[in-house]
This record gives C-alpha cells, sequence and structure tokens, in this order.
C-alpha cells in the first residue's frame, strides 16, 4: 500500500526545510522498501508551522508541524504505525483555532492538493466560476461583480465592477486583462502564496473578466523574485491551454482568452498600474499622468483592466457563488474576506483570512500570539511601507477600509508589520522618505526631490529637536507631497512620516503634542 503524504512546495515552506524533509523521507521510504507518494501541495499560510506534514489517518486530514529533516529518524515508521505518537503532532489540520476561525474564500483551497493538477482544482470547486460566466451575457457578469461589492485589493480598494464596466463599454478591435503580481509592498505574500497554491484560480479569474469585458489576452506582470510563482503559472498555463480552459473556444464555447506572464525588473514604482502598462510595453517604468484612465487607454493604448491578484482571484468566487453570497461576507462597503499577512516581530507569522471589520488587536494577538521576541508590541503598520504607524490607542480599529481611512491609515494590500518596544520610530521615518528616494520613477518633482530633502529635514531634527522650523519644515513638505505628488508613491510617504511624529514624538525628541 502507497502512503500518500502531502509537504508544501511553497516558497517558504522550501526556505524553512520542506525540500530538506522530502529528501529524508524519500531515503527513508527506500530503505524500507516502502512505496511512497509526496504530494507537493501548496502552504495553508502558516508560516510558523512549516515544514507541516499532512496525510489522511482514520477519516481525518491531520498535521505534523514544524517537523526539521534534523528530527526525523525514525518519522517514516512513526507515520505508517500510530502518526497520533508523534511529538510534533498536531491532530486534524481543519481544526486547529488557526484555520477553524478563519473564514477561507479565496484560500479555500490552498494547501488541498497539487497546485498544477487539473482535475485535483476541478474536484475542489474550480471553473466552475467560468461556467456559469460562459452562461451569461457579458453585462449580466459585469453586474454580479458589480453586486458583490468586489474591489480592489491592490490598494487603492477601487470597486472592480465599475471598473470592468468602464472597459466593457470601451470601443476597441482589441482589449486586455492585466493581472498586477509586482507585490512588493513590505510583509506582504499573498499574491505570490496564491499563484504557488491554486494558480488556476487566478487564470480562471482572468478568463472570466476576459469574457465580462470582451477581452481575448491577458497578461500576469510578476515580479522577478518570484521564481517559484513563475515556474507554477507556467506549468498552469500550459495545463489550461491542454485542456481547453484557455485558448481559442474556451471550456468549447465561442469565447476565446489566453494568457501569458511577463517578468518585472525589481522597481517597486510597477505596482502602480500605468508605471506596469509602461513596463509591459517594454518602457522604463513611468507613471503615467490620469486621464486617460488605463479603463480607456491603457496597454498599447487600449482599454485594459487592470487588476492584482487577489482581486481577480476573488472573481471566480463571486460568480461561481453568486453575488449575494459574496456580498454577505465582511462589514460597511467592504465586502467579502480580507487576506492578512503578518509579519515582523510576529510570533505566528503567516497569512489569514478572515471577514471585515475584525480589529487589529485580535489579529495581532489572537492568531499572531503577539511579538516573537516577546517584548511589547508598540507599533503596527498597515498597508506597506506606505501605511501609517499605528499606536495601541488605534489597535481596536476595525480592519474596514472607511474606518482605516478616517484614522488616517490605510488597509492596503491587508500587510501587517509588527514592531516591539525596541523600534525606534524616527529611523522608521526615516526610512519611509529614503524608500521614496530608491524607488521614485522621478517624473514629478514632489516626489522625486520631496523625498531627499525629506530624509535630509528628518537627519537635521533628529540632530537638534529644539529647531522648530525643521519640524514645521518637515509638516509642510509632507503637504507639498501628499498633494502634489502624481501617484500614491510620493503622495502616501508622509504617512509613515506623520504618523511617526504624531504618536512616537520621543524618539525625535520632542514632546507630545497637547490633545
Amino acid at each position: 500500500m502507497t502512503l500518500s503524504l502531502y509537504i508544501s512546495g511553497d516558497t517558504t515552506a522550501r526556505a524553512l526545510g520542506a525540500d530538506a524533509l522530502v529528501a529524508v523521507l524519500e531515503v527513508q521510504a527506500a530503505a524500507a522498501d516502502v512505496p511512497l507518494n509526496i504530494i507537493r501541495s501548496g502552504s495553508r499560510g502558516a508560516f510558523w508551522l512549516e515544514p507541516m506534514l499532512e496525510m489522511d489517518w482514520q477519516g481525518k486530514r491531520i498535521g505534523i508541524g514544524e517537523l526539521m529533516a534534523s528530527d526525523a529518524e525514525g518519522l517514516l515508521a512513526t507515520l505508517l504505525d500510530n502518526p497520533e505518537s508523534h511529538p510534533n503532532y498536531l491532530g486534524e489540520v481543519a481544526e486547529l483555532p488557526w484555520f477553524a476561525n478563519q473564514h477561507r474564500l479565496t484560500f479555500a483551497r490552498a494547501g488541498e492538493g497539487d497546485p498544477i493538477d487539473l482535475n485535483t482544482y476541478r474536484a475542489l470547486g474550480g471553473l466552475q466560476g467560468l461556467e456559469r460566466a460562459l452562461s451569461l451575457t457579458p453585462d449580466a457578469v459585469v453586474e454580479e461583480i458589480t453586486d458583490s461589492g468586489l474591489r480592489g485589493r491592490g490598494g487603492a480598494a477601487f470597486p472592480a465592477g465599475i471598473k470592468w464596466r468602464t472597459v466593457l463599454g470601451a470601443e476597441a478591435d482589441q482589449k486586455y486583462i492585466v493581472c498586477n503580481a509586482d507585490e512588493g509592498d513590505s510583509g506582504t505574500f499573498a499574491d505570490r502564496l496564491l499563484m504557488e497554491s491554486d494558480p488556476f484560480q487566478l487564470l480562471e479569474g482572468m478568463a472570466i473578466a476576459g469574457i465580462a469585458v470582451g477581452a481575448t489576452q491577458g497578461y500576469i506582470y510578476l515580479r522577478s523574485e518570484y521564481p517559484r510563482a513563475q515556474l507554477m503559472l507556467n506549468e498552469a498555463i500550459d495545463a489550461a491551454r491542454l485542456a481547453g480552459v484557455l485558448g481559442e473556444r474556451v471550456l468549447g464555447s465561442d469565447k476565446s482568452f489566453d494568457i501569458e506572464v511577463r517578468l518585472g525588473a525589481g522597481a517597486y514604482i510597477c505596482g502602480e498600474e500605468t508605471a506596469l502598462l509602461d513596463s509591459l510595453e517594454g518602457k522604463r517604468g513611468m507613471v503615467r499622468a490620469k486621464p486617460p484612465l488605463p479603463a480607456l487607454e491603457g496597454l498599447f493604448g487600449k482599454p485594459t483592466v487592470v487588476n492584482n491578484v487577489l482581486t481577480l482571484a476573488a472573481a471566480s468566487t463571486v460568480l461561481a457563488e453568486g453575488a449575494a453570497a459574496y456580498q454577505a461576507h465582511g462589514t460597511g462597503r467592504s465586502r467579502g474576506t480580507l487576506t492578512v499577512q503578518l509579519a515582523g516581530n510576529i510570533a505566528r507569522g503567516g497569512l489569514i483570512e478572515v471577514p471585515y471589520g475584525i480589529s487589529l488587536r485580535e489579529i495581532v494577538f489572537d492568531w499572531g500570539g503577539g511579538t516573537r521576541s516577546g517584548r511589547p508590541v508598540r507599533a503596527i503598520q498597515v498597508g506597506g511601507p506606505l501605511g501609517a504607524y499605528l499606536p495601541e490607542a488605534q489597535w481596536d480599529l476595525p480592519l474596514d477600509y472607511e474606518a482605516f481611512a478616517q484614522a488616517g491609515a490605510m488597509l492596503g494590500h491587508g500587510g501587517v508589520v509588527v514592531f516591539d518596544d525596541t523600534i525606534d520610530m524616527a529611523a522608521q521615518a526615516r526610512f519611509a522618505m529614503a524608500f521614496c528616494v530608491a524607488e521614485s520613477c522621478g517624473k514629478c518633482t514632489p516626489c522625486r526631490m520631496g523625498s531627499i530633502r525629506g530624509v535630509e529635514v528628518i537627519d537635521k531634527l533628529v540632530a537638534n529637536p529644539a529647531d522648530t522650523a525643521q519640524k514645521i519644515l518637515l509638516e509642510d513638505l509632507c503637504d507639498t507631497m501628499e498633494h502634489g505628488s502624481l501617484c500614491a508613491m510620493g503622495g502616501l510617504t508622509p504617512s509613515p512620516v506623520r504618523s511617526a511624529l504624531r504618536y512616537f514624538p520621543e524618539d525625535f525628541g520632542l514632546a507630545a503634542e497637547a490633545s
């Protein structure tokens, strides 16, 4: 009898030793003459438990976590005899509080099987959304997306249905679907995790978008730092073409849609949709002035839907389950689920998927377990390197777009980076300006020169906190960058700087302002 095991082939799991664990098990199986089938599944996102081995045992999918190759002596014999006797035995994976308390829609299939096996994808409910989309008119597909309340998951949270509706109504001989997979925010990895754990879901979502707006060609703009995702995507695309999911006559219909993967070259600014389009066209990634909007004049001057990985993946769920079912999750104008990525100084790092409206405190302490160092949490940055630093007084904010905007913060791509009480917030403010210096495309003066001056002014302020003119100058500079920059790179860089000044003035040598 063949022993089947599931071990993640995800980048993080491999970095933590999953490949070495597989090698040890293969050696043990060969020595014992035991038929072994190791399925390199995607990760479930519980990186704090990786490498994690899973297997079917007595009708349950059980797990053994943090299983290093160096501790795997006699492992195969234990698995064959009684895996529950292993000291790292976790129990039924779905019942672990980390998973049981989540509400997984987009990541429901992650970790369940071979990510590039199309039969597995179908068996787990895949392609239902695409099949339904093919049975509807393009207008009805766009209406489903609109009614679901799906918003862009890349940062701006623009309603996906409005963007799709604009492209559908545009007259053109060619339209495009562009997936922004240039996931550059610090502390974020949800796009990569989905592409490596459930790549067919992204392809399905893009095909749905193409059918909805009349596009026949899609491009995935993937950051070059994701070689594993590139491999998985290309293998999935080949399998989808072979099965008739992509290419001419999608699933036997009269619709055509195909996808190519294109690599970026490490520029953070190419996460901005118009700079991304320039890069796709073979140009240097520079932010374009808007209007015209990409939905009307995008890639090669043609109407283009630009959405990120999670948005397009969620579209498959919306079409499969219906707009009302998706709309039932969340709160206010934030519908569906939020994929939160826990990073930084965190005890239990990884990805969780929860309904909008849960508090930041619950995320960091109930799921994240507080700091890895064991020291008190001092600040939490949400939304990437351009997000605000939030002090404890704001940790009870509900995670939804409007609540965060009212507090001068943003959810962005759902990245949550935790800092303990040893962090120097003045240094973090300086880092925000220095990051902008390095990553600005240079097209507009407020961003290009404002960030350089910002580093200089922060250095002067820290060196001489009594020089109040420097604080006034820094605040004026932030105003200029916010209101005068062409895109969010310069426009949002002041957010972490201002929050550090406001909530942690002592790190700049300043007295706290009266509330």
